[in-house]
């Protein structure tokens, strides 16, 4: 079985290194790449004011952080929420740098960093797979029919949920259970649901050839010899 946990943070600003702190954690656990409806979320008083600039991303207020817990109250059940399950996270770096850094803030009865090369980056993942492409979130879920019409702003378990649709996709497919096999295409579904329709198989495509080239094509394997390795895709 494999447990992933999907994750994003929303914090008061985009420097750990120089005080931002974080004050959303959302987690969304994937078993063998499918939603279990298992989530975390928690909001965290970050004992600081939250950059205008964040605000505008998140609309997340001083006001609304203010009677929340502080993250030395909340990491305990964070850290067990995650386990030892392996964290996908859209540009790792960041979110990673956050946690580890709230982490050394705790002294010696802190979690273990967080291992950067032992997460999962889906912007890696995009980046490898749609190269020259936009691949923030939002430009991923337009390429993946992703329904984002809920995310009027970020937030960190929304962000998480739609993530870890995105990864799921960026792999290859919905899965359609809790085990390892994967939704079979719905054109397949599409056939077997028709009684009469006859066996189903792979449907031949027509050939872009013209009659002329085709019979160039035919010469020139022909020219090759008989044991030319193209002979083997010629038509009977």
């Amino acid at each position: 079985m494999l447990r992933e946990i999907v994750l994003d943070t929303e914090t008061t600003g985009t420097d750990a290194r120089n005080g931002d702190r974080l004050i959303e954690i959302g987690c969304v656990e994937l078993i063998n790449h499918v939603q279990t409806g298992n989530v975390y979320h928690q909001l965290v008083n970050p004992q600081r004011a939250v950059s205008e600039g964040a605000f505008a991303v998140h609309g997340i207020s001083d006001a609304m952080l203010a009677d929340k817990p502080i993250f030395a109250d909340v990491v305990d059940a964070f850290v067990a929420f995650c386990g030892d399950a392996r964290l996908v996270i859209h540009n790792a770096p960041f979110d990673v740098g956050f946690l580890n850094m709230e982490f050394a803030r705790l002294g010696p009865a802190a979690p273990k960093p967080i291992v950067l090369e032992e997460v999962v980056d889906t912007l890696l993942l995009a980046r490898r797979k749609h190269p020259g492409a936009a691949n923030n979130l939002d430009a991923l879920c337009n390429r993946y029919g992703v329904d984002t019409a809920r995310r009027v702003k970020h937030g960190a378990l929304l962000d998480a949920q739609i993530l870890a649709e995105v990864y799921v996709e960026l792999l290859g497919g919905k899965q359609t259970s809790l085990g390892l096999s994967i939704a079979e295409p719905a054109v397949t579904v599409a056939r077997a649901d028709v009684a009469d329709s006859g066996p189903a198989g792979p449907r031949p495509m027509r050939s872009r050839l013209s009659e002329d080239e085709r019979v160039r094509h035919v010469s020139f394997v022909e020219s090759l010899g008989t044991n030319a390795v193209w002979r083997e895709y010629m038509e009977p």
